[in-house]
């Protein structure tokens, strides 16, 4: 058994190319592996900017032996009236590479057939990864490729050379115009000369000597321990930001680290301006005090160690110190504007084209916001929310979030704060964008969620109403991602007022449509909502029938969804559930098949066996508890009590024809089971859960 290294060199790859693209080389390399039936042990991946590898342990030295038994022709083909073997049993043992005398007769379902053994031909496993690795290597997935001379391949970057050894020997192919070798590459700058690989388990210790930290995990953990080092020299330390160290690790391919200063003076800026500056540009890492508070000192980690790091330290000071200066003059510039003068410069910034300015969407932001607050029952908060929404857009136009987009909603608020508005309604500013992501945070104050609803389903509806609607993995709008976060910021608040309502008012803002064309859209929002809420309660873990059942009722009350969802699969999962779900699922089907029936109320003198007073007397008894726990909320009780109704509908079942000859007992009966069906039929419908 021997150890397969492969790597790939090529130009400086994009940081966030590299670990996406390490998956994908192992998970294809092993599955062919796989499929060629060569066995193997530990797979381990590395790269840097200029390296994808994969090293894998004791590969088997050939394919493994796959022998599999064929049928031939029948008997009565194969062998003739003597018992000899016929032409077609003998070009059948041909065909599987085995003598004649090697065939047997089988008995099947079919009848008596000829059966033989063909054993797969098995090859050195050098010569099968001559075939399948430079096929790998051009299969990984990359968000854009490039080609580069008049090669007909594409790579993230330009290939410069291929490493591929099994053991000791190289294994030969070609990628474009590279043949494999058995030659790495050191440190571009430190240790340029070329690297003859004795063996693959020598990778690591070889590149690290021309100092390529290949590793890496090994490369972050070594950026953290001298970055927090580096920190110690001022006597502060490193703020916290892991999703940093991946980018700078996949920058570099060995961490040299040096502290730098700026002005004092230039602290006055606000911290998060500061730390934006440092890290989205420069990717330098903030130095705090103990107390938390920043540091006129940044760190950073270089590629290459130079004679006097000194200079390289002033360089990057100098870089920087442009940078924030250019910030001090946006933002002091920004706080000579009133908000009320970036939210009238809002009308020069187009939302889409076939919805208007954001300036158009402040003004229906701003509306929603004081519906919602009334539906929401917070009109202690309204006018904090109000104003919120009217400002939520304008720091869109200032010169800080126009040289700093990811800073939207934060200088809003900071603003809205330098102005003197209330903490609920500057909060509110900068919480309204969230969620940014999946599983990001969401509005934490009442006022940002109520900002965000509103924000969301204006989004949502309008793009809706412009015919702008996500369809498979087009969603260009992001309209998946505001109405998760809608229905999550929804759940979190436990907001139960009526999604249908807020769909025809949001909608209401859009201008009027004919009757029709409004109820179609109204309808299609909701079930994209519908849908989402559906992805999301089977993420976290409930069934899917259990979600659909629910969901198909309604999601009016968002939150009410999850618990009727909750309470359901909890039922679920007790003894008797099965039989209980079987016989709800008659009563709904039966009243499916049949009109509605004119009697709306059951008549007691009807009655003809005493299993129709029992149901009578049951239902009756049950559904007023039901109602008040429904009233409360409290689904788990509800459906424990409808659950008490299994026994008297079997016996029911048992005892009646529903379709009796007569009409009037065939729609007292009905009339009857239409009462059972409406009582679960406000928590979920029973015929859409697996028995």
């Amino acid at each position: 058994m021997n150890d397969l290294l492969l790597e790939i060199g090529s130009e400086e790859i994009p940081a966030g190319y590299i670990e996406p693209a390490l998956l994908a080389l192992a998970s294809d390399v092993t599955q062919r592996l796989k499929d060629a039936r060569i066995t193997h042990g530990a797979v381990n991946t590395y790269g840097t900017p200029r390296r994808l590898s994969i090293l894998i342990e004791n590969l088997a030295d050939r394919q493994a032996a796959l022998t599999t038994e064929m049928m031939g022709p029948p008997e009565k083909v194969g062998v003739d009236g003597e018992g000899q073997f016929t032409v077609p049993a003998k070009k059948f043992a041909e065909k599987l590479g085995i003598g004649i005398d090697e065939i047997q007769v089988k008995e099947t379902e079919k009848g008596r057939y000829l059966f033989g053994l063909k054993t797969e031909e098995t090859h050195d496993t050098r010569d099968v990864l001559a075939r399948i690795l430079p096929e790998a290597v051009l299969k990984l997935p990359f968000p854009k490729t490039m080609r580069w001379a008049d090669l007909d391949i594409h790579f993230a970057r330009p290939i410069q050379s291929v490493l591929a050894l099994l053991g000791n020997a190289v294994v030969p192919f070609t990628v474009g115009d590279i043949k494999s070798c058995t030659t790495s590459r050191g440190h571009r700058f430190m240790s340029p000369a070329l690297i003859d690989m004795k063996q693959p388990s020598d990778y690591i210790s070889c590149l690290e000597k021309a100092h390529v930290i290949v590793d890496i995990s090994a490369r972050k953990r070594l950026v953290r321990e001298e970055i927090a080092k580096a920190a110690t020299q001022v006597r502060g330390k490193i703020l916290d930001d892991e999703d940093l160290v991946n980018i700078v690790a996949n920058l570099i391919e060995y961490p040299v680290v040096v502290v730098g200063s700026f002005d004092e003076a230039l602290l006055e800026l606000p911290d998060e301006v500061l730390i934006t500056a440092m890290r989205e540009h420069q990717k330098y890492f903030a130095v705090i005090e103990e107390s938390g508070g920043l540091m006129p000192h940044f760190v950073v980690v270089n590629n290459t160690r130079t004679k006097d790091m000194a200079v390289v330290t002033r360089g990057h000071e100098k870089v920087l110190r442009a940078r924030l200066a250019d910030a001090r003059f946006f933002y002091q510039g920004d706080l000579k504007e009133r908000g009320e003068d970036r939210l009238l410069r809002l009308k020069g910034v187009l939302f889409q084209a076939k919805l208007g300015s954001m300036y158009d969407k402040t003004l229906r932001i701003e509306a929603l916001t004081a519906y919602l607050a009334d539906m929401a029952g917070a009109t202690d908060i309204e006018d904090q929310a109000i104003k919120a929404a009217r400002y939520c857009k304008s720091d869109l136009v200032s010169q800080v979030v126009v040289e700093f987009p990811k800073l939207q909603g934060l200088m809003g608020r900071i603003y809205a704060t330098k102005e003197g508005e209330h903490d609920l309604t500057a909060r509110a500013i900068e919480e309204h964008y969230r969620p940014v992501a999946s599983g990001a945070r969401l509005p934490e104050s009442v006022t940002g969620a109520l900002v965000a609803l509103a924000d969301k389903i204006d989004t949502i509806c309008g793009c809706f109403s412009a015919g702008l609607i996500p369809t498979g993995a087009s969603d260009p709008y992001a309209l998946r991602r505001q109405t998760i976060g809608l229905i999550q910021i929804m759940v979190e608040k436990d907001f139960c007022f009526s999604l249908t309502a807020l769909i025809e008012k949001s909608l209401s803002f859009y201008g009027e449509r004919p009757t029709s064309e409004t109820e179609k859209i109204v309808s299609d929002v909701y079930e994209f909502i519908k849908n989402r809420m559906e992805y999301l309660l089977v993420e976290e873990g409930y069934s899917r029938d259990v979600t659909v059942a629910v969901t198909s009722v309604s999601i009016d009350a968002i939150p009410n969804v999850k618990r009727r969802v909750k309470a359901l699969e909890s039922l679920k999962n007790k003894d008797g559930f099965e039989p209980l779900a079987v016989a709800f699922k008659r009563v709904v089907n039966i009243i499916r098949k049949t009109e509605r029936t004119q009697a709306q109320t059951v008549s007691e003198d009807r009655f003809e066996s005493p299993s129709e007073s029992a149901l009578y007397e049951s239902l009756n008894a049950v559904t007023g508890r039901v109602g008040q726990y429904l009233e409360t909320g409290d689904f788990d009780c509800a459906l424990t009590e409808i659950a008490t109704l299994r026994a008297p509908v079997d016996t029911f079942f048992d005892d009646v024809m529903v379709m009796a000859e007569d009409e009037a007992l065939r729609n007292n009966r009905l009339a009857l089971l239409s009462g059972i069906a409406d009582l679960f039929a406000n928590i979920a419908d029973f015929s859409k859960i697996s028995t």
